[in-house]
């Protein structure tokens, strides 16, 4: 980015510090995007010092319409619940809201939350189930739910309109090449795009970490004090992790944008991943047609969607914390309603 961009965004953050001081609850935090701003506007100061010795003249900054709307939004809803939009406007010190929840006692973890002492340890906190790897296994989950609700309802309705067995079993195919490929395309191109908004906020980070380290130093000091590591131990943390090269950006990007480096997806592998769960799911009310099951092909498609919806069901309350049976009997309540108001529409208007 030229020195003007990185002096609006530097003034951005500043705007966006200041009246995060003012919708924050605890002294704590209030006292950290205090102090955050204080350093961003001694970055946009380096910047401004820049465009003027490049003859330019001295820069006037007004929110733009994305700051402002930003500003009533975090007034409205709150820092917590618009972290992901801040991070993406380079806002930082957004990871200490990621254990923002109480204990049982009530108290804020925030204030016994375990200092890191090594990039391991870091990341360690950002894997797990809530990681790549359990993010993986619920996008499956809720990819092959799509798949089966979608595909079983439109056999559904395709039987409804016509008793022909070939046709229900074309539209059946139909939907699932259509749906997946859609599923596919979809999750491409927005993987893609978080990707790249990702990567331009780590350049960034680069940039700054070679232009002023020490600003990034006491930035990252800033935040682990925030957590309640003392002062001068924030500070001894912060400058060695700086002072490794190879580390430093993987920190900051961590902490300072609350991203893991290490996973920001693959748009390629998203689509696949999600083109396989939709036709996973698709497959299974479209097999009895598949596979020549004649007179009762409809029956037992009803039946294994039924079976296969219940264990969407039941899998997704690992997910959600709630018993099995009720959120396999939930799921399939809601598959049966959505194949029965399509199979009703079919008949209203096929032809038999």
């Amino acid at each position: 980015m030229s020195a003007q961009q990185n002096w609006i965004q530097e003034k951005e953050s500043v705007f966006l510090y200041t009246v995060l001081a003012t919708t924050e609850s605890t002294p704590e935090r209030r006292a950290l995007f205090a102090k955050l701003g204080h350093e961003a506007e001694s970055q946009a100061a380096i910047w401004e010092a820049e465009l003027r010795r490049d003859g330019a003249p001295a820069p006037v900054y007004a929110p733009s319409a994305r700051a402002r709307l930003v500003a009533v939004l975090l007034r409205r809803l709150g820092p917590s619940r618009m972290r992901g939009v801040l991070s993406a406007m380079k806002v930082r010190g957004m990871s200490i809201y990621g254990a923002s929840r109480r204990d049982d006692a009530g108290a804020d973890p925030l204030a016994k939350h375990a200092m890191p002492t090594s990039v391991e340890d870091i990341g360690r906190r950002h894997r797990g189930f809530g990681g790549a790897r359990g993010g993986n296994l619920r996008a499956a989950v809720f990819g092959a739910n799509d798949g089966l609700v979608s595909n079983a309802s439109l056999i559904l309705g395709v039987a409804g309109a016509t008793a022909d067995r070939h046709v229900i079993g074309v539209s059946g195919l139909a939907g699932l090449l259509a749906g997946a490929f859609s599923m596919a395309a979809g999750e491409y191109v927005s993987m893609r795009s978080q990707r790249e908004m990702f990567e331009r906020q780590i350049s960034a980070e680069r940039d700054e970490l070679q232009r002023y380290p020490a600003e990034e130093a006491a930035e990252l000091a800033l935040i682990y004090e925030a957590r309640g590591l003392p002062k001068e131990q924030a500070a001894h943390v912060a400058q060695s992790l700086i002072a490794n090269p190879q580390n430093a950006l993987d920190t900051l990007a961590r902490e300072e944008l609350g991203l893991d480096p290490d996973e920001l997806g693959s748009p390629l592998g998203a689509a696949l991943f999600s083109f396989l769960s939709f036709a996973g799911g698709a497959l299974v009310p479209l097999l009895p047609f598949a596979l020549g099951a004649g007179a009762r092909a409809l029956v037992i498609a009803v039946a294994l969607t039924g079976v296969a919806l219940f264990g969407v069901g039941a899998t997704i309350s690992l997910f959600t914390g709630r018993g099995a049976l009720r959120g396999g009997l939930r799921m399939l309540l809601i598959g049966a309603a959505a194949g029965a108001i399509t199979n009703v529409i079919g008949r209203l208007f096929g032809v038999k």
